[in-house]
């Protein structure tokens, strides 16, 4: 039996494909790359234009050893496959690893699956290809456009804004669309409409309240004060007729199972979840994890793909799955289809297995991970289900010129929505009851109500709103939503106000500049087509360096304007005063921006250049030193802690947030728990008292 070195780009994946291995195919080795092992270098600009844009490719920092381990592994193995991710930057790598090992690229090295299960590993080794260089050409192509972007306007930036600013392809595009946003909200014109509110009685005299909706047979939309209280004055103490009511099924369709930006936008939108964290998470649900001894896989199917295809066994375990549990009148199959640009991997996001519900995962799974699993299943099985069924009732009231509606609603049929408990509780609970009514009954008038209200600015984007449109413009791919987004915050070109995407000053400044002289960089529509073009390139149909050829010859001419045109940028820094005063002068400190963030200096610079940080205190003091005060700082991971400022004198810490305060049981202090969706308690910090008690609410 020949042995086989199996490589993936990570160790995660690797493990799950040996336990899912072990006893079956003894003669696999499988070996995690630890993702790319070349690259473009990051000191210098390492693509050569004047030789048809031929790539400079260098180890990366770290990876000598991995290849090392490669190569002696190679000495022993009869057969090398390379198994790294089902995309564009998963062909790239397993190019680059080929490379690096010297492999004969002309061999069927490639195997790929869309999902860590048995059956989908033993297909794809029964089944291996050559390495797909239309697909390497297309991320080639990619990451080329995207130095050749950033390191070229990058330094225009430095020079004339400041240092330490970048610029990107897709990165521009998004903070632009962030800022022009903005910019429609600072020009929008508030106004004030009116609406009316009719409470009428039915035949069993109970209270219902309608809508005017026409006035001479014309939508009262957006009325004047004065429209309102003409109104008001006919229809007080008046009877209506009703003319017309309308009864009619009206049906709910399941969304189609998650792509990667639906996904994005639902984790947002339902937990809060950035773009990063649910692509983190998702992540490590592909990879897997030893589940016990009943099974081993990864629990989804990719997670970077814009394809609604499932495949024809999905399809099977999901009939299955619904007939078992819902009953045969709550299945219905359904094939989705997707946008005609869609690409990379092959399959929706979906679970791998009927037996691994939400409930089974749940012991192997931490909090975040259940949540979007659940998320994953819950959408998957319901894109297999019957439509939800609503009984829509609609009356016409008509009092003299005046026409009024009153609406119902009864969930009749629930379908899909038997799958998430919230979801059906929430429809039940939106359910509106009909007046008993009938056509032309009268039906008294008892009062009214005229409600005032102002238009609203078109709302700032949030991430999941922010991906949604950058998806509709054709503006990146699924693998690109989310990283483009934390450069953008990284850089500090936008800031997260609650769940909004507030652009800072400089977005503004850096998008008019790129605006001004980077034209076609800072197109929606130029940017869109690219990507098209990268397609083109990834099907064979296009040749990348003619792709670069063309931008380069537009964009080299426009850099050369900007250089020798573009006057430099004065960005006023921000100073803050503050009643602090500097202990080496005496002079009162005021608060400063910095590369870092906000700082506290000395008003008497420069003859007096003392600095130092912002505290950001919780107005005691250290339980542990009494000197100094608690304050709250950050991990390197952004999670908030407490701490002493007198760190590292004194080594006081806590995760959650001290409280003026002793225990009424053991005279420890007092912290504040918080707890999602309940008030907050107060507990004893000492590990061994139970005492505890309840934050009442404001």
């Amino acid at each position: 039996m020949d042995k086989i070195l199996l490589i993936v780009e990570s160790p995660t994946k690797a493990r799950t494909i040996k336990s899912i291995l072990k006893g079956k195919k003894s003669n696999v080795d499988v070996f995690a790359s630890k993702g790319h092992v070349r690259d473009l270098p990051k000191s210098k600009f390492g693509v050569d234009i004047e030789e048809d844009f031929e790539p400079r490719y260098i180890t990366i920092r770290g990876k000598g050893k991995v290849l090392a381990e490669l190569r002696k592994k190679l000495k022993t193995a009869d057969k090398v496959l390379l198994a790294t991710d089902p995309d564009r930057e998963g062909e790239a790598i397993s190019w680059h690893i080929a490379e690096a090992l010297k492999l004969d690229t002309s061999e069927k090295l490639r195997v790929t699956f869309h999902e860590i299960t048995q059956e989908a590993i033993s297909k794809a080794f029964d089944n291996p290809e050559e390495i797909n260089f239309n697909l390497v050409d297309a991320q080639q192509a990619r990451r080329i456009l995207d130095r050749v972007v950033g390191y070229k306007l990058s330094p225009f930036l430095w020079n004339k804004v400041k240092r330490g600013l970048s610029a990107g392809r897709v990165q521009s595009i998004a903070v632009k669309m962030i800022v022009d946003r903005e910019r429609e909200r600072d020009a929008f014109e508030v106004e004030e409409y009116w609406t009316l509110e009719v409470n009428i009685k039915d035949k069993k005299n109970k209270i219902f309240t309608s809508n005017l909706a026409k006035i001479k047979g014309k939508k009262a939309n957006k009325l004047s004060k004065d429209d309102v209280i003409k109104a008001k004055d006919f229809l007080i103490g008046k009877e209506g007729q009703v003319k017309k009511i309308t009864i009619k099924d009206r049906k709910r369709h399941a969304y189609p199972p998650f792509t990667t930006s639906t996904l994005q936008q639902a984790a947002a939108g339902i937990f809060n979840f950035s773009a990063q964290k649910t692509m983190v998470i998702a992540q490590a649900l592909y990879e897997g994890r030893k589940l016990g001894n009943e099974f081993d896989s990864g629990l989804i199917t990719y997670m970077r793909t814009d394809y609604y295809a499932i495949s024809n066994d999905a399809m099977k375990w999901a009939k299955e799955y619904i007939l078992d549990e819902y009953g045969n009148k709550n299945y219905k199959r359904t094939v989705y289809k997707s946008r005609k640009s869609a690409q990379e991997a092959h399959e929706a996001i979906r679970p791998t297995d009927k037996r691994l519900t939400p409930k089974v995962a749940a012991r192997y799974l931490n909090a975040d991970e259940l949540k979007l699993y659940t998320l994953i299943w819950n959408r998957f099985i319901s894109s297999q289900m019957s439509p939800a069924i609503y009984k829509m009732k609609k009356a016409e009231i008509v009092v003299g010129d005046y026409e009024l509606t009153i609406n119902g609603s009864e969930l009749i049929f629930p379908g899909h929505l038997m799958v998430d408990k919230n979801q059906l509780d929430k429809a039940i609970d939106t359910n509106q009851d009909f007046p008993a009514i009938e056509e032309e009954d009268l039906v008294p008038i008892i009062d009214l109500k005229e409600n005032q209200h102002f238009t609203e600015p078109p709302a700032r984007f949030t991430e999941a709103s922010l991906i949604k449109e950058l998806e509709k413009k054709g503006i990146g791919r699924p693998s690109t939503y989310a990283p483009t987004i934390s450069t953008v915050i990284k850089r500090g070109y936008v800031k997260r106000e609650k769940r909004a995407l507030v652009p800072e000053e400089l977005a503004g400044i850096v998008t008019d500049l790129l605006d001004e002289y980077f034209p076609s960089v800072m197109d929606v529509q130029f940017t869109a087509n690219m990507e098209d073009d990268l397609d083109k390139v990834a099907e064979g149909k296009e040749e990348w360096r003619s792709i670069l050829k063309s931008f380069y010859n537009d964009f080299s001419k426009q850099l050369k304007t900007a250089e020798e045109k573009a006057k430099r940028v004065k960005i006023e820094s921000k100073v803050i005063e503050t009643d602090i005063k500097c202990e080496k002068c005496g002079s009162i400190m005021v608060i400063r921006e910095g590369r870092y963030g906000e700082f506290l200096a000395c008003s008497a610079y420069p003859e007096c250049k003392n600095t130092k940080a912002i505290l950001d205190t919780v107005g005691i003091a250290c339980p542990k030193c009494s000197d100094g005060e608690v304050i709250k700082r950050k991990s390197k991971r952004g999670r908030v802690f407490y701490g002493c400022s007198n760190y590292p004198d004194c080594d006081f810490v806590s995760w959650d947030k001290p409280v003026d305060e002793k225990c009424p049981d053991c005279d420890e202090y007092l912290v504040e728990k918080n707890r999602k969706n309940k008030p907050n308690i107060l507990k004893c910090s000492e590990k061994a008292c139970t005492f505890k008690r309840e934050v009442p609410s404001e």
